[in-house]
């Protein structure tokens, strides 16, 4: 039997940016906010309804919508992928020019963070999701693997992009591991550069990539009063359906969405989070930031 609107989970879903481009043909000097197709799709699959949720400040800014009223409405957030995460957001330098990442998306997305976290709402990060997640609660990355990591394999393939493969090592006792009984190994999808350095404390890693033993998936760990926060650095949402070739999606998203339907009936109400847990308090800055750019 279908289900009901009302009955029907309603998931935001980060924006990905096109910043105001002047030699841009379409568009001309307009800053487009945009979600790819498959990772919407995915979720979906299962049902969810679907929010992205845009940033509410720039130079066309209007009326008085935050991203704390969505984090109130929607049940769970999906961070997106996408562009690199400044390195200023974790307290580095930028390496190489190419790595500088944007620095104006990464504060939207602190603030998004940090909006689902003050009201205990599930956040599933999904590639730079994950990498945003780490820093927002004080981890750093790699700004590069290749470049930093010693022995690293080759994690992101411009040419071959999502069809650029690698085996990952599920943790053993962890959640992912829960999800996949008796899964000790997966194949997964590889489509970026940057990583998983200094773990954020209060987390854990569900699964490590073979054989250079980089963080493939993390997890908050679940200690009383703490929301659901979890994200893969691999895109669930690139699975092909029916395909056994790379690691079955289906799982890691019942598992994101049965934490919003959990949080939905929760009688205990909002989870307040203690003040200055989220990095630079990103929500103060924002406003400034994206105006000032």
């Amino acid at each position: 039997m279908a289900q009901t609107v009302s009955g029907r989970l309603k998931i935001g879903l980060s924006a990905c940016f096109s910043h105001a481009d002047p030699a841009r043909s379409l568009f001309t000097n307009k800053t487009l906010q945009y979600v790819e197709q498959s990772i919407a799709h995915w979720l979906m699959s299962a049902g969810a309804m679907v929010v992205m949720v845009p940033c509410p400040t720039g130079e066309t800014a209007r009326g008085d919508t935050k991203l704390s009223h969505y984090a109130e409405w929607l049940d769970g957030v999906v961070m997106h992928g996408g562009a690199d995460v400044w390195p200023g957001s974790y307290g580095e330098v930028p390496l190489k020019d190419a790595w500088i990442g944007d620095r104006v998306r990464d504060l939207y997305d602190l603030a998004l963070v940090e909006a689902f976290e003050q009201v205990g709402k599930p956040i599933f990060g999904v590639c730079r999701g994950l990498q945003l997640i780490n820093v927002a609660f004080g981890g750093t990355l790699y700004q590069d693997i290749e470049a930093q990591h010693p022995n690293a394999q080759r994690h992101r393939d411009p040419v071959a992009y999502d069809q650029n493969f690698h085996d990952i090592k599920v943790t053993p006792g962890s959640r992912l591991s829960k999800l996949y009984p008796g899964m000790e190994t997966a194949r997964v999808n590889s489509i970026h550069h940057q990583g998983v350095k200094d773990l954020a404390p209060g987390f854990e890693v569900d699964a490590w990539s073979i054989p250079d033993h980089v963080a493939e998936a993390i997890r908050r760990k679940p200690d009383r009063g703490r929301s659901y926060i979890a994200a893969t650095q691999w895109h669930p949402e690139f699975h092909k359906y029916g395909s056994t070739e790379t690691l079955d999606d289906t799982a890691i998203l019942e598992d994101f969405l049965w934490a919003c339907a959990t949080a939905k009936v929760s009688s205990h109400g909002p989870l307040r989070a203690a003040p200055g847990r989220i990095r630079n308090r990103a929500a103060r800055l924002l406003r400034q930031a994206l105006l000032m750019r």
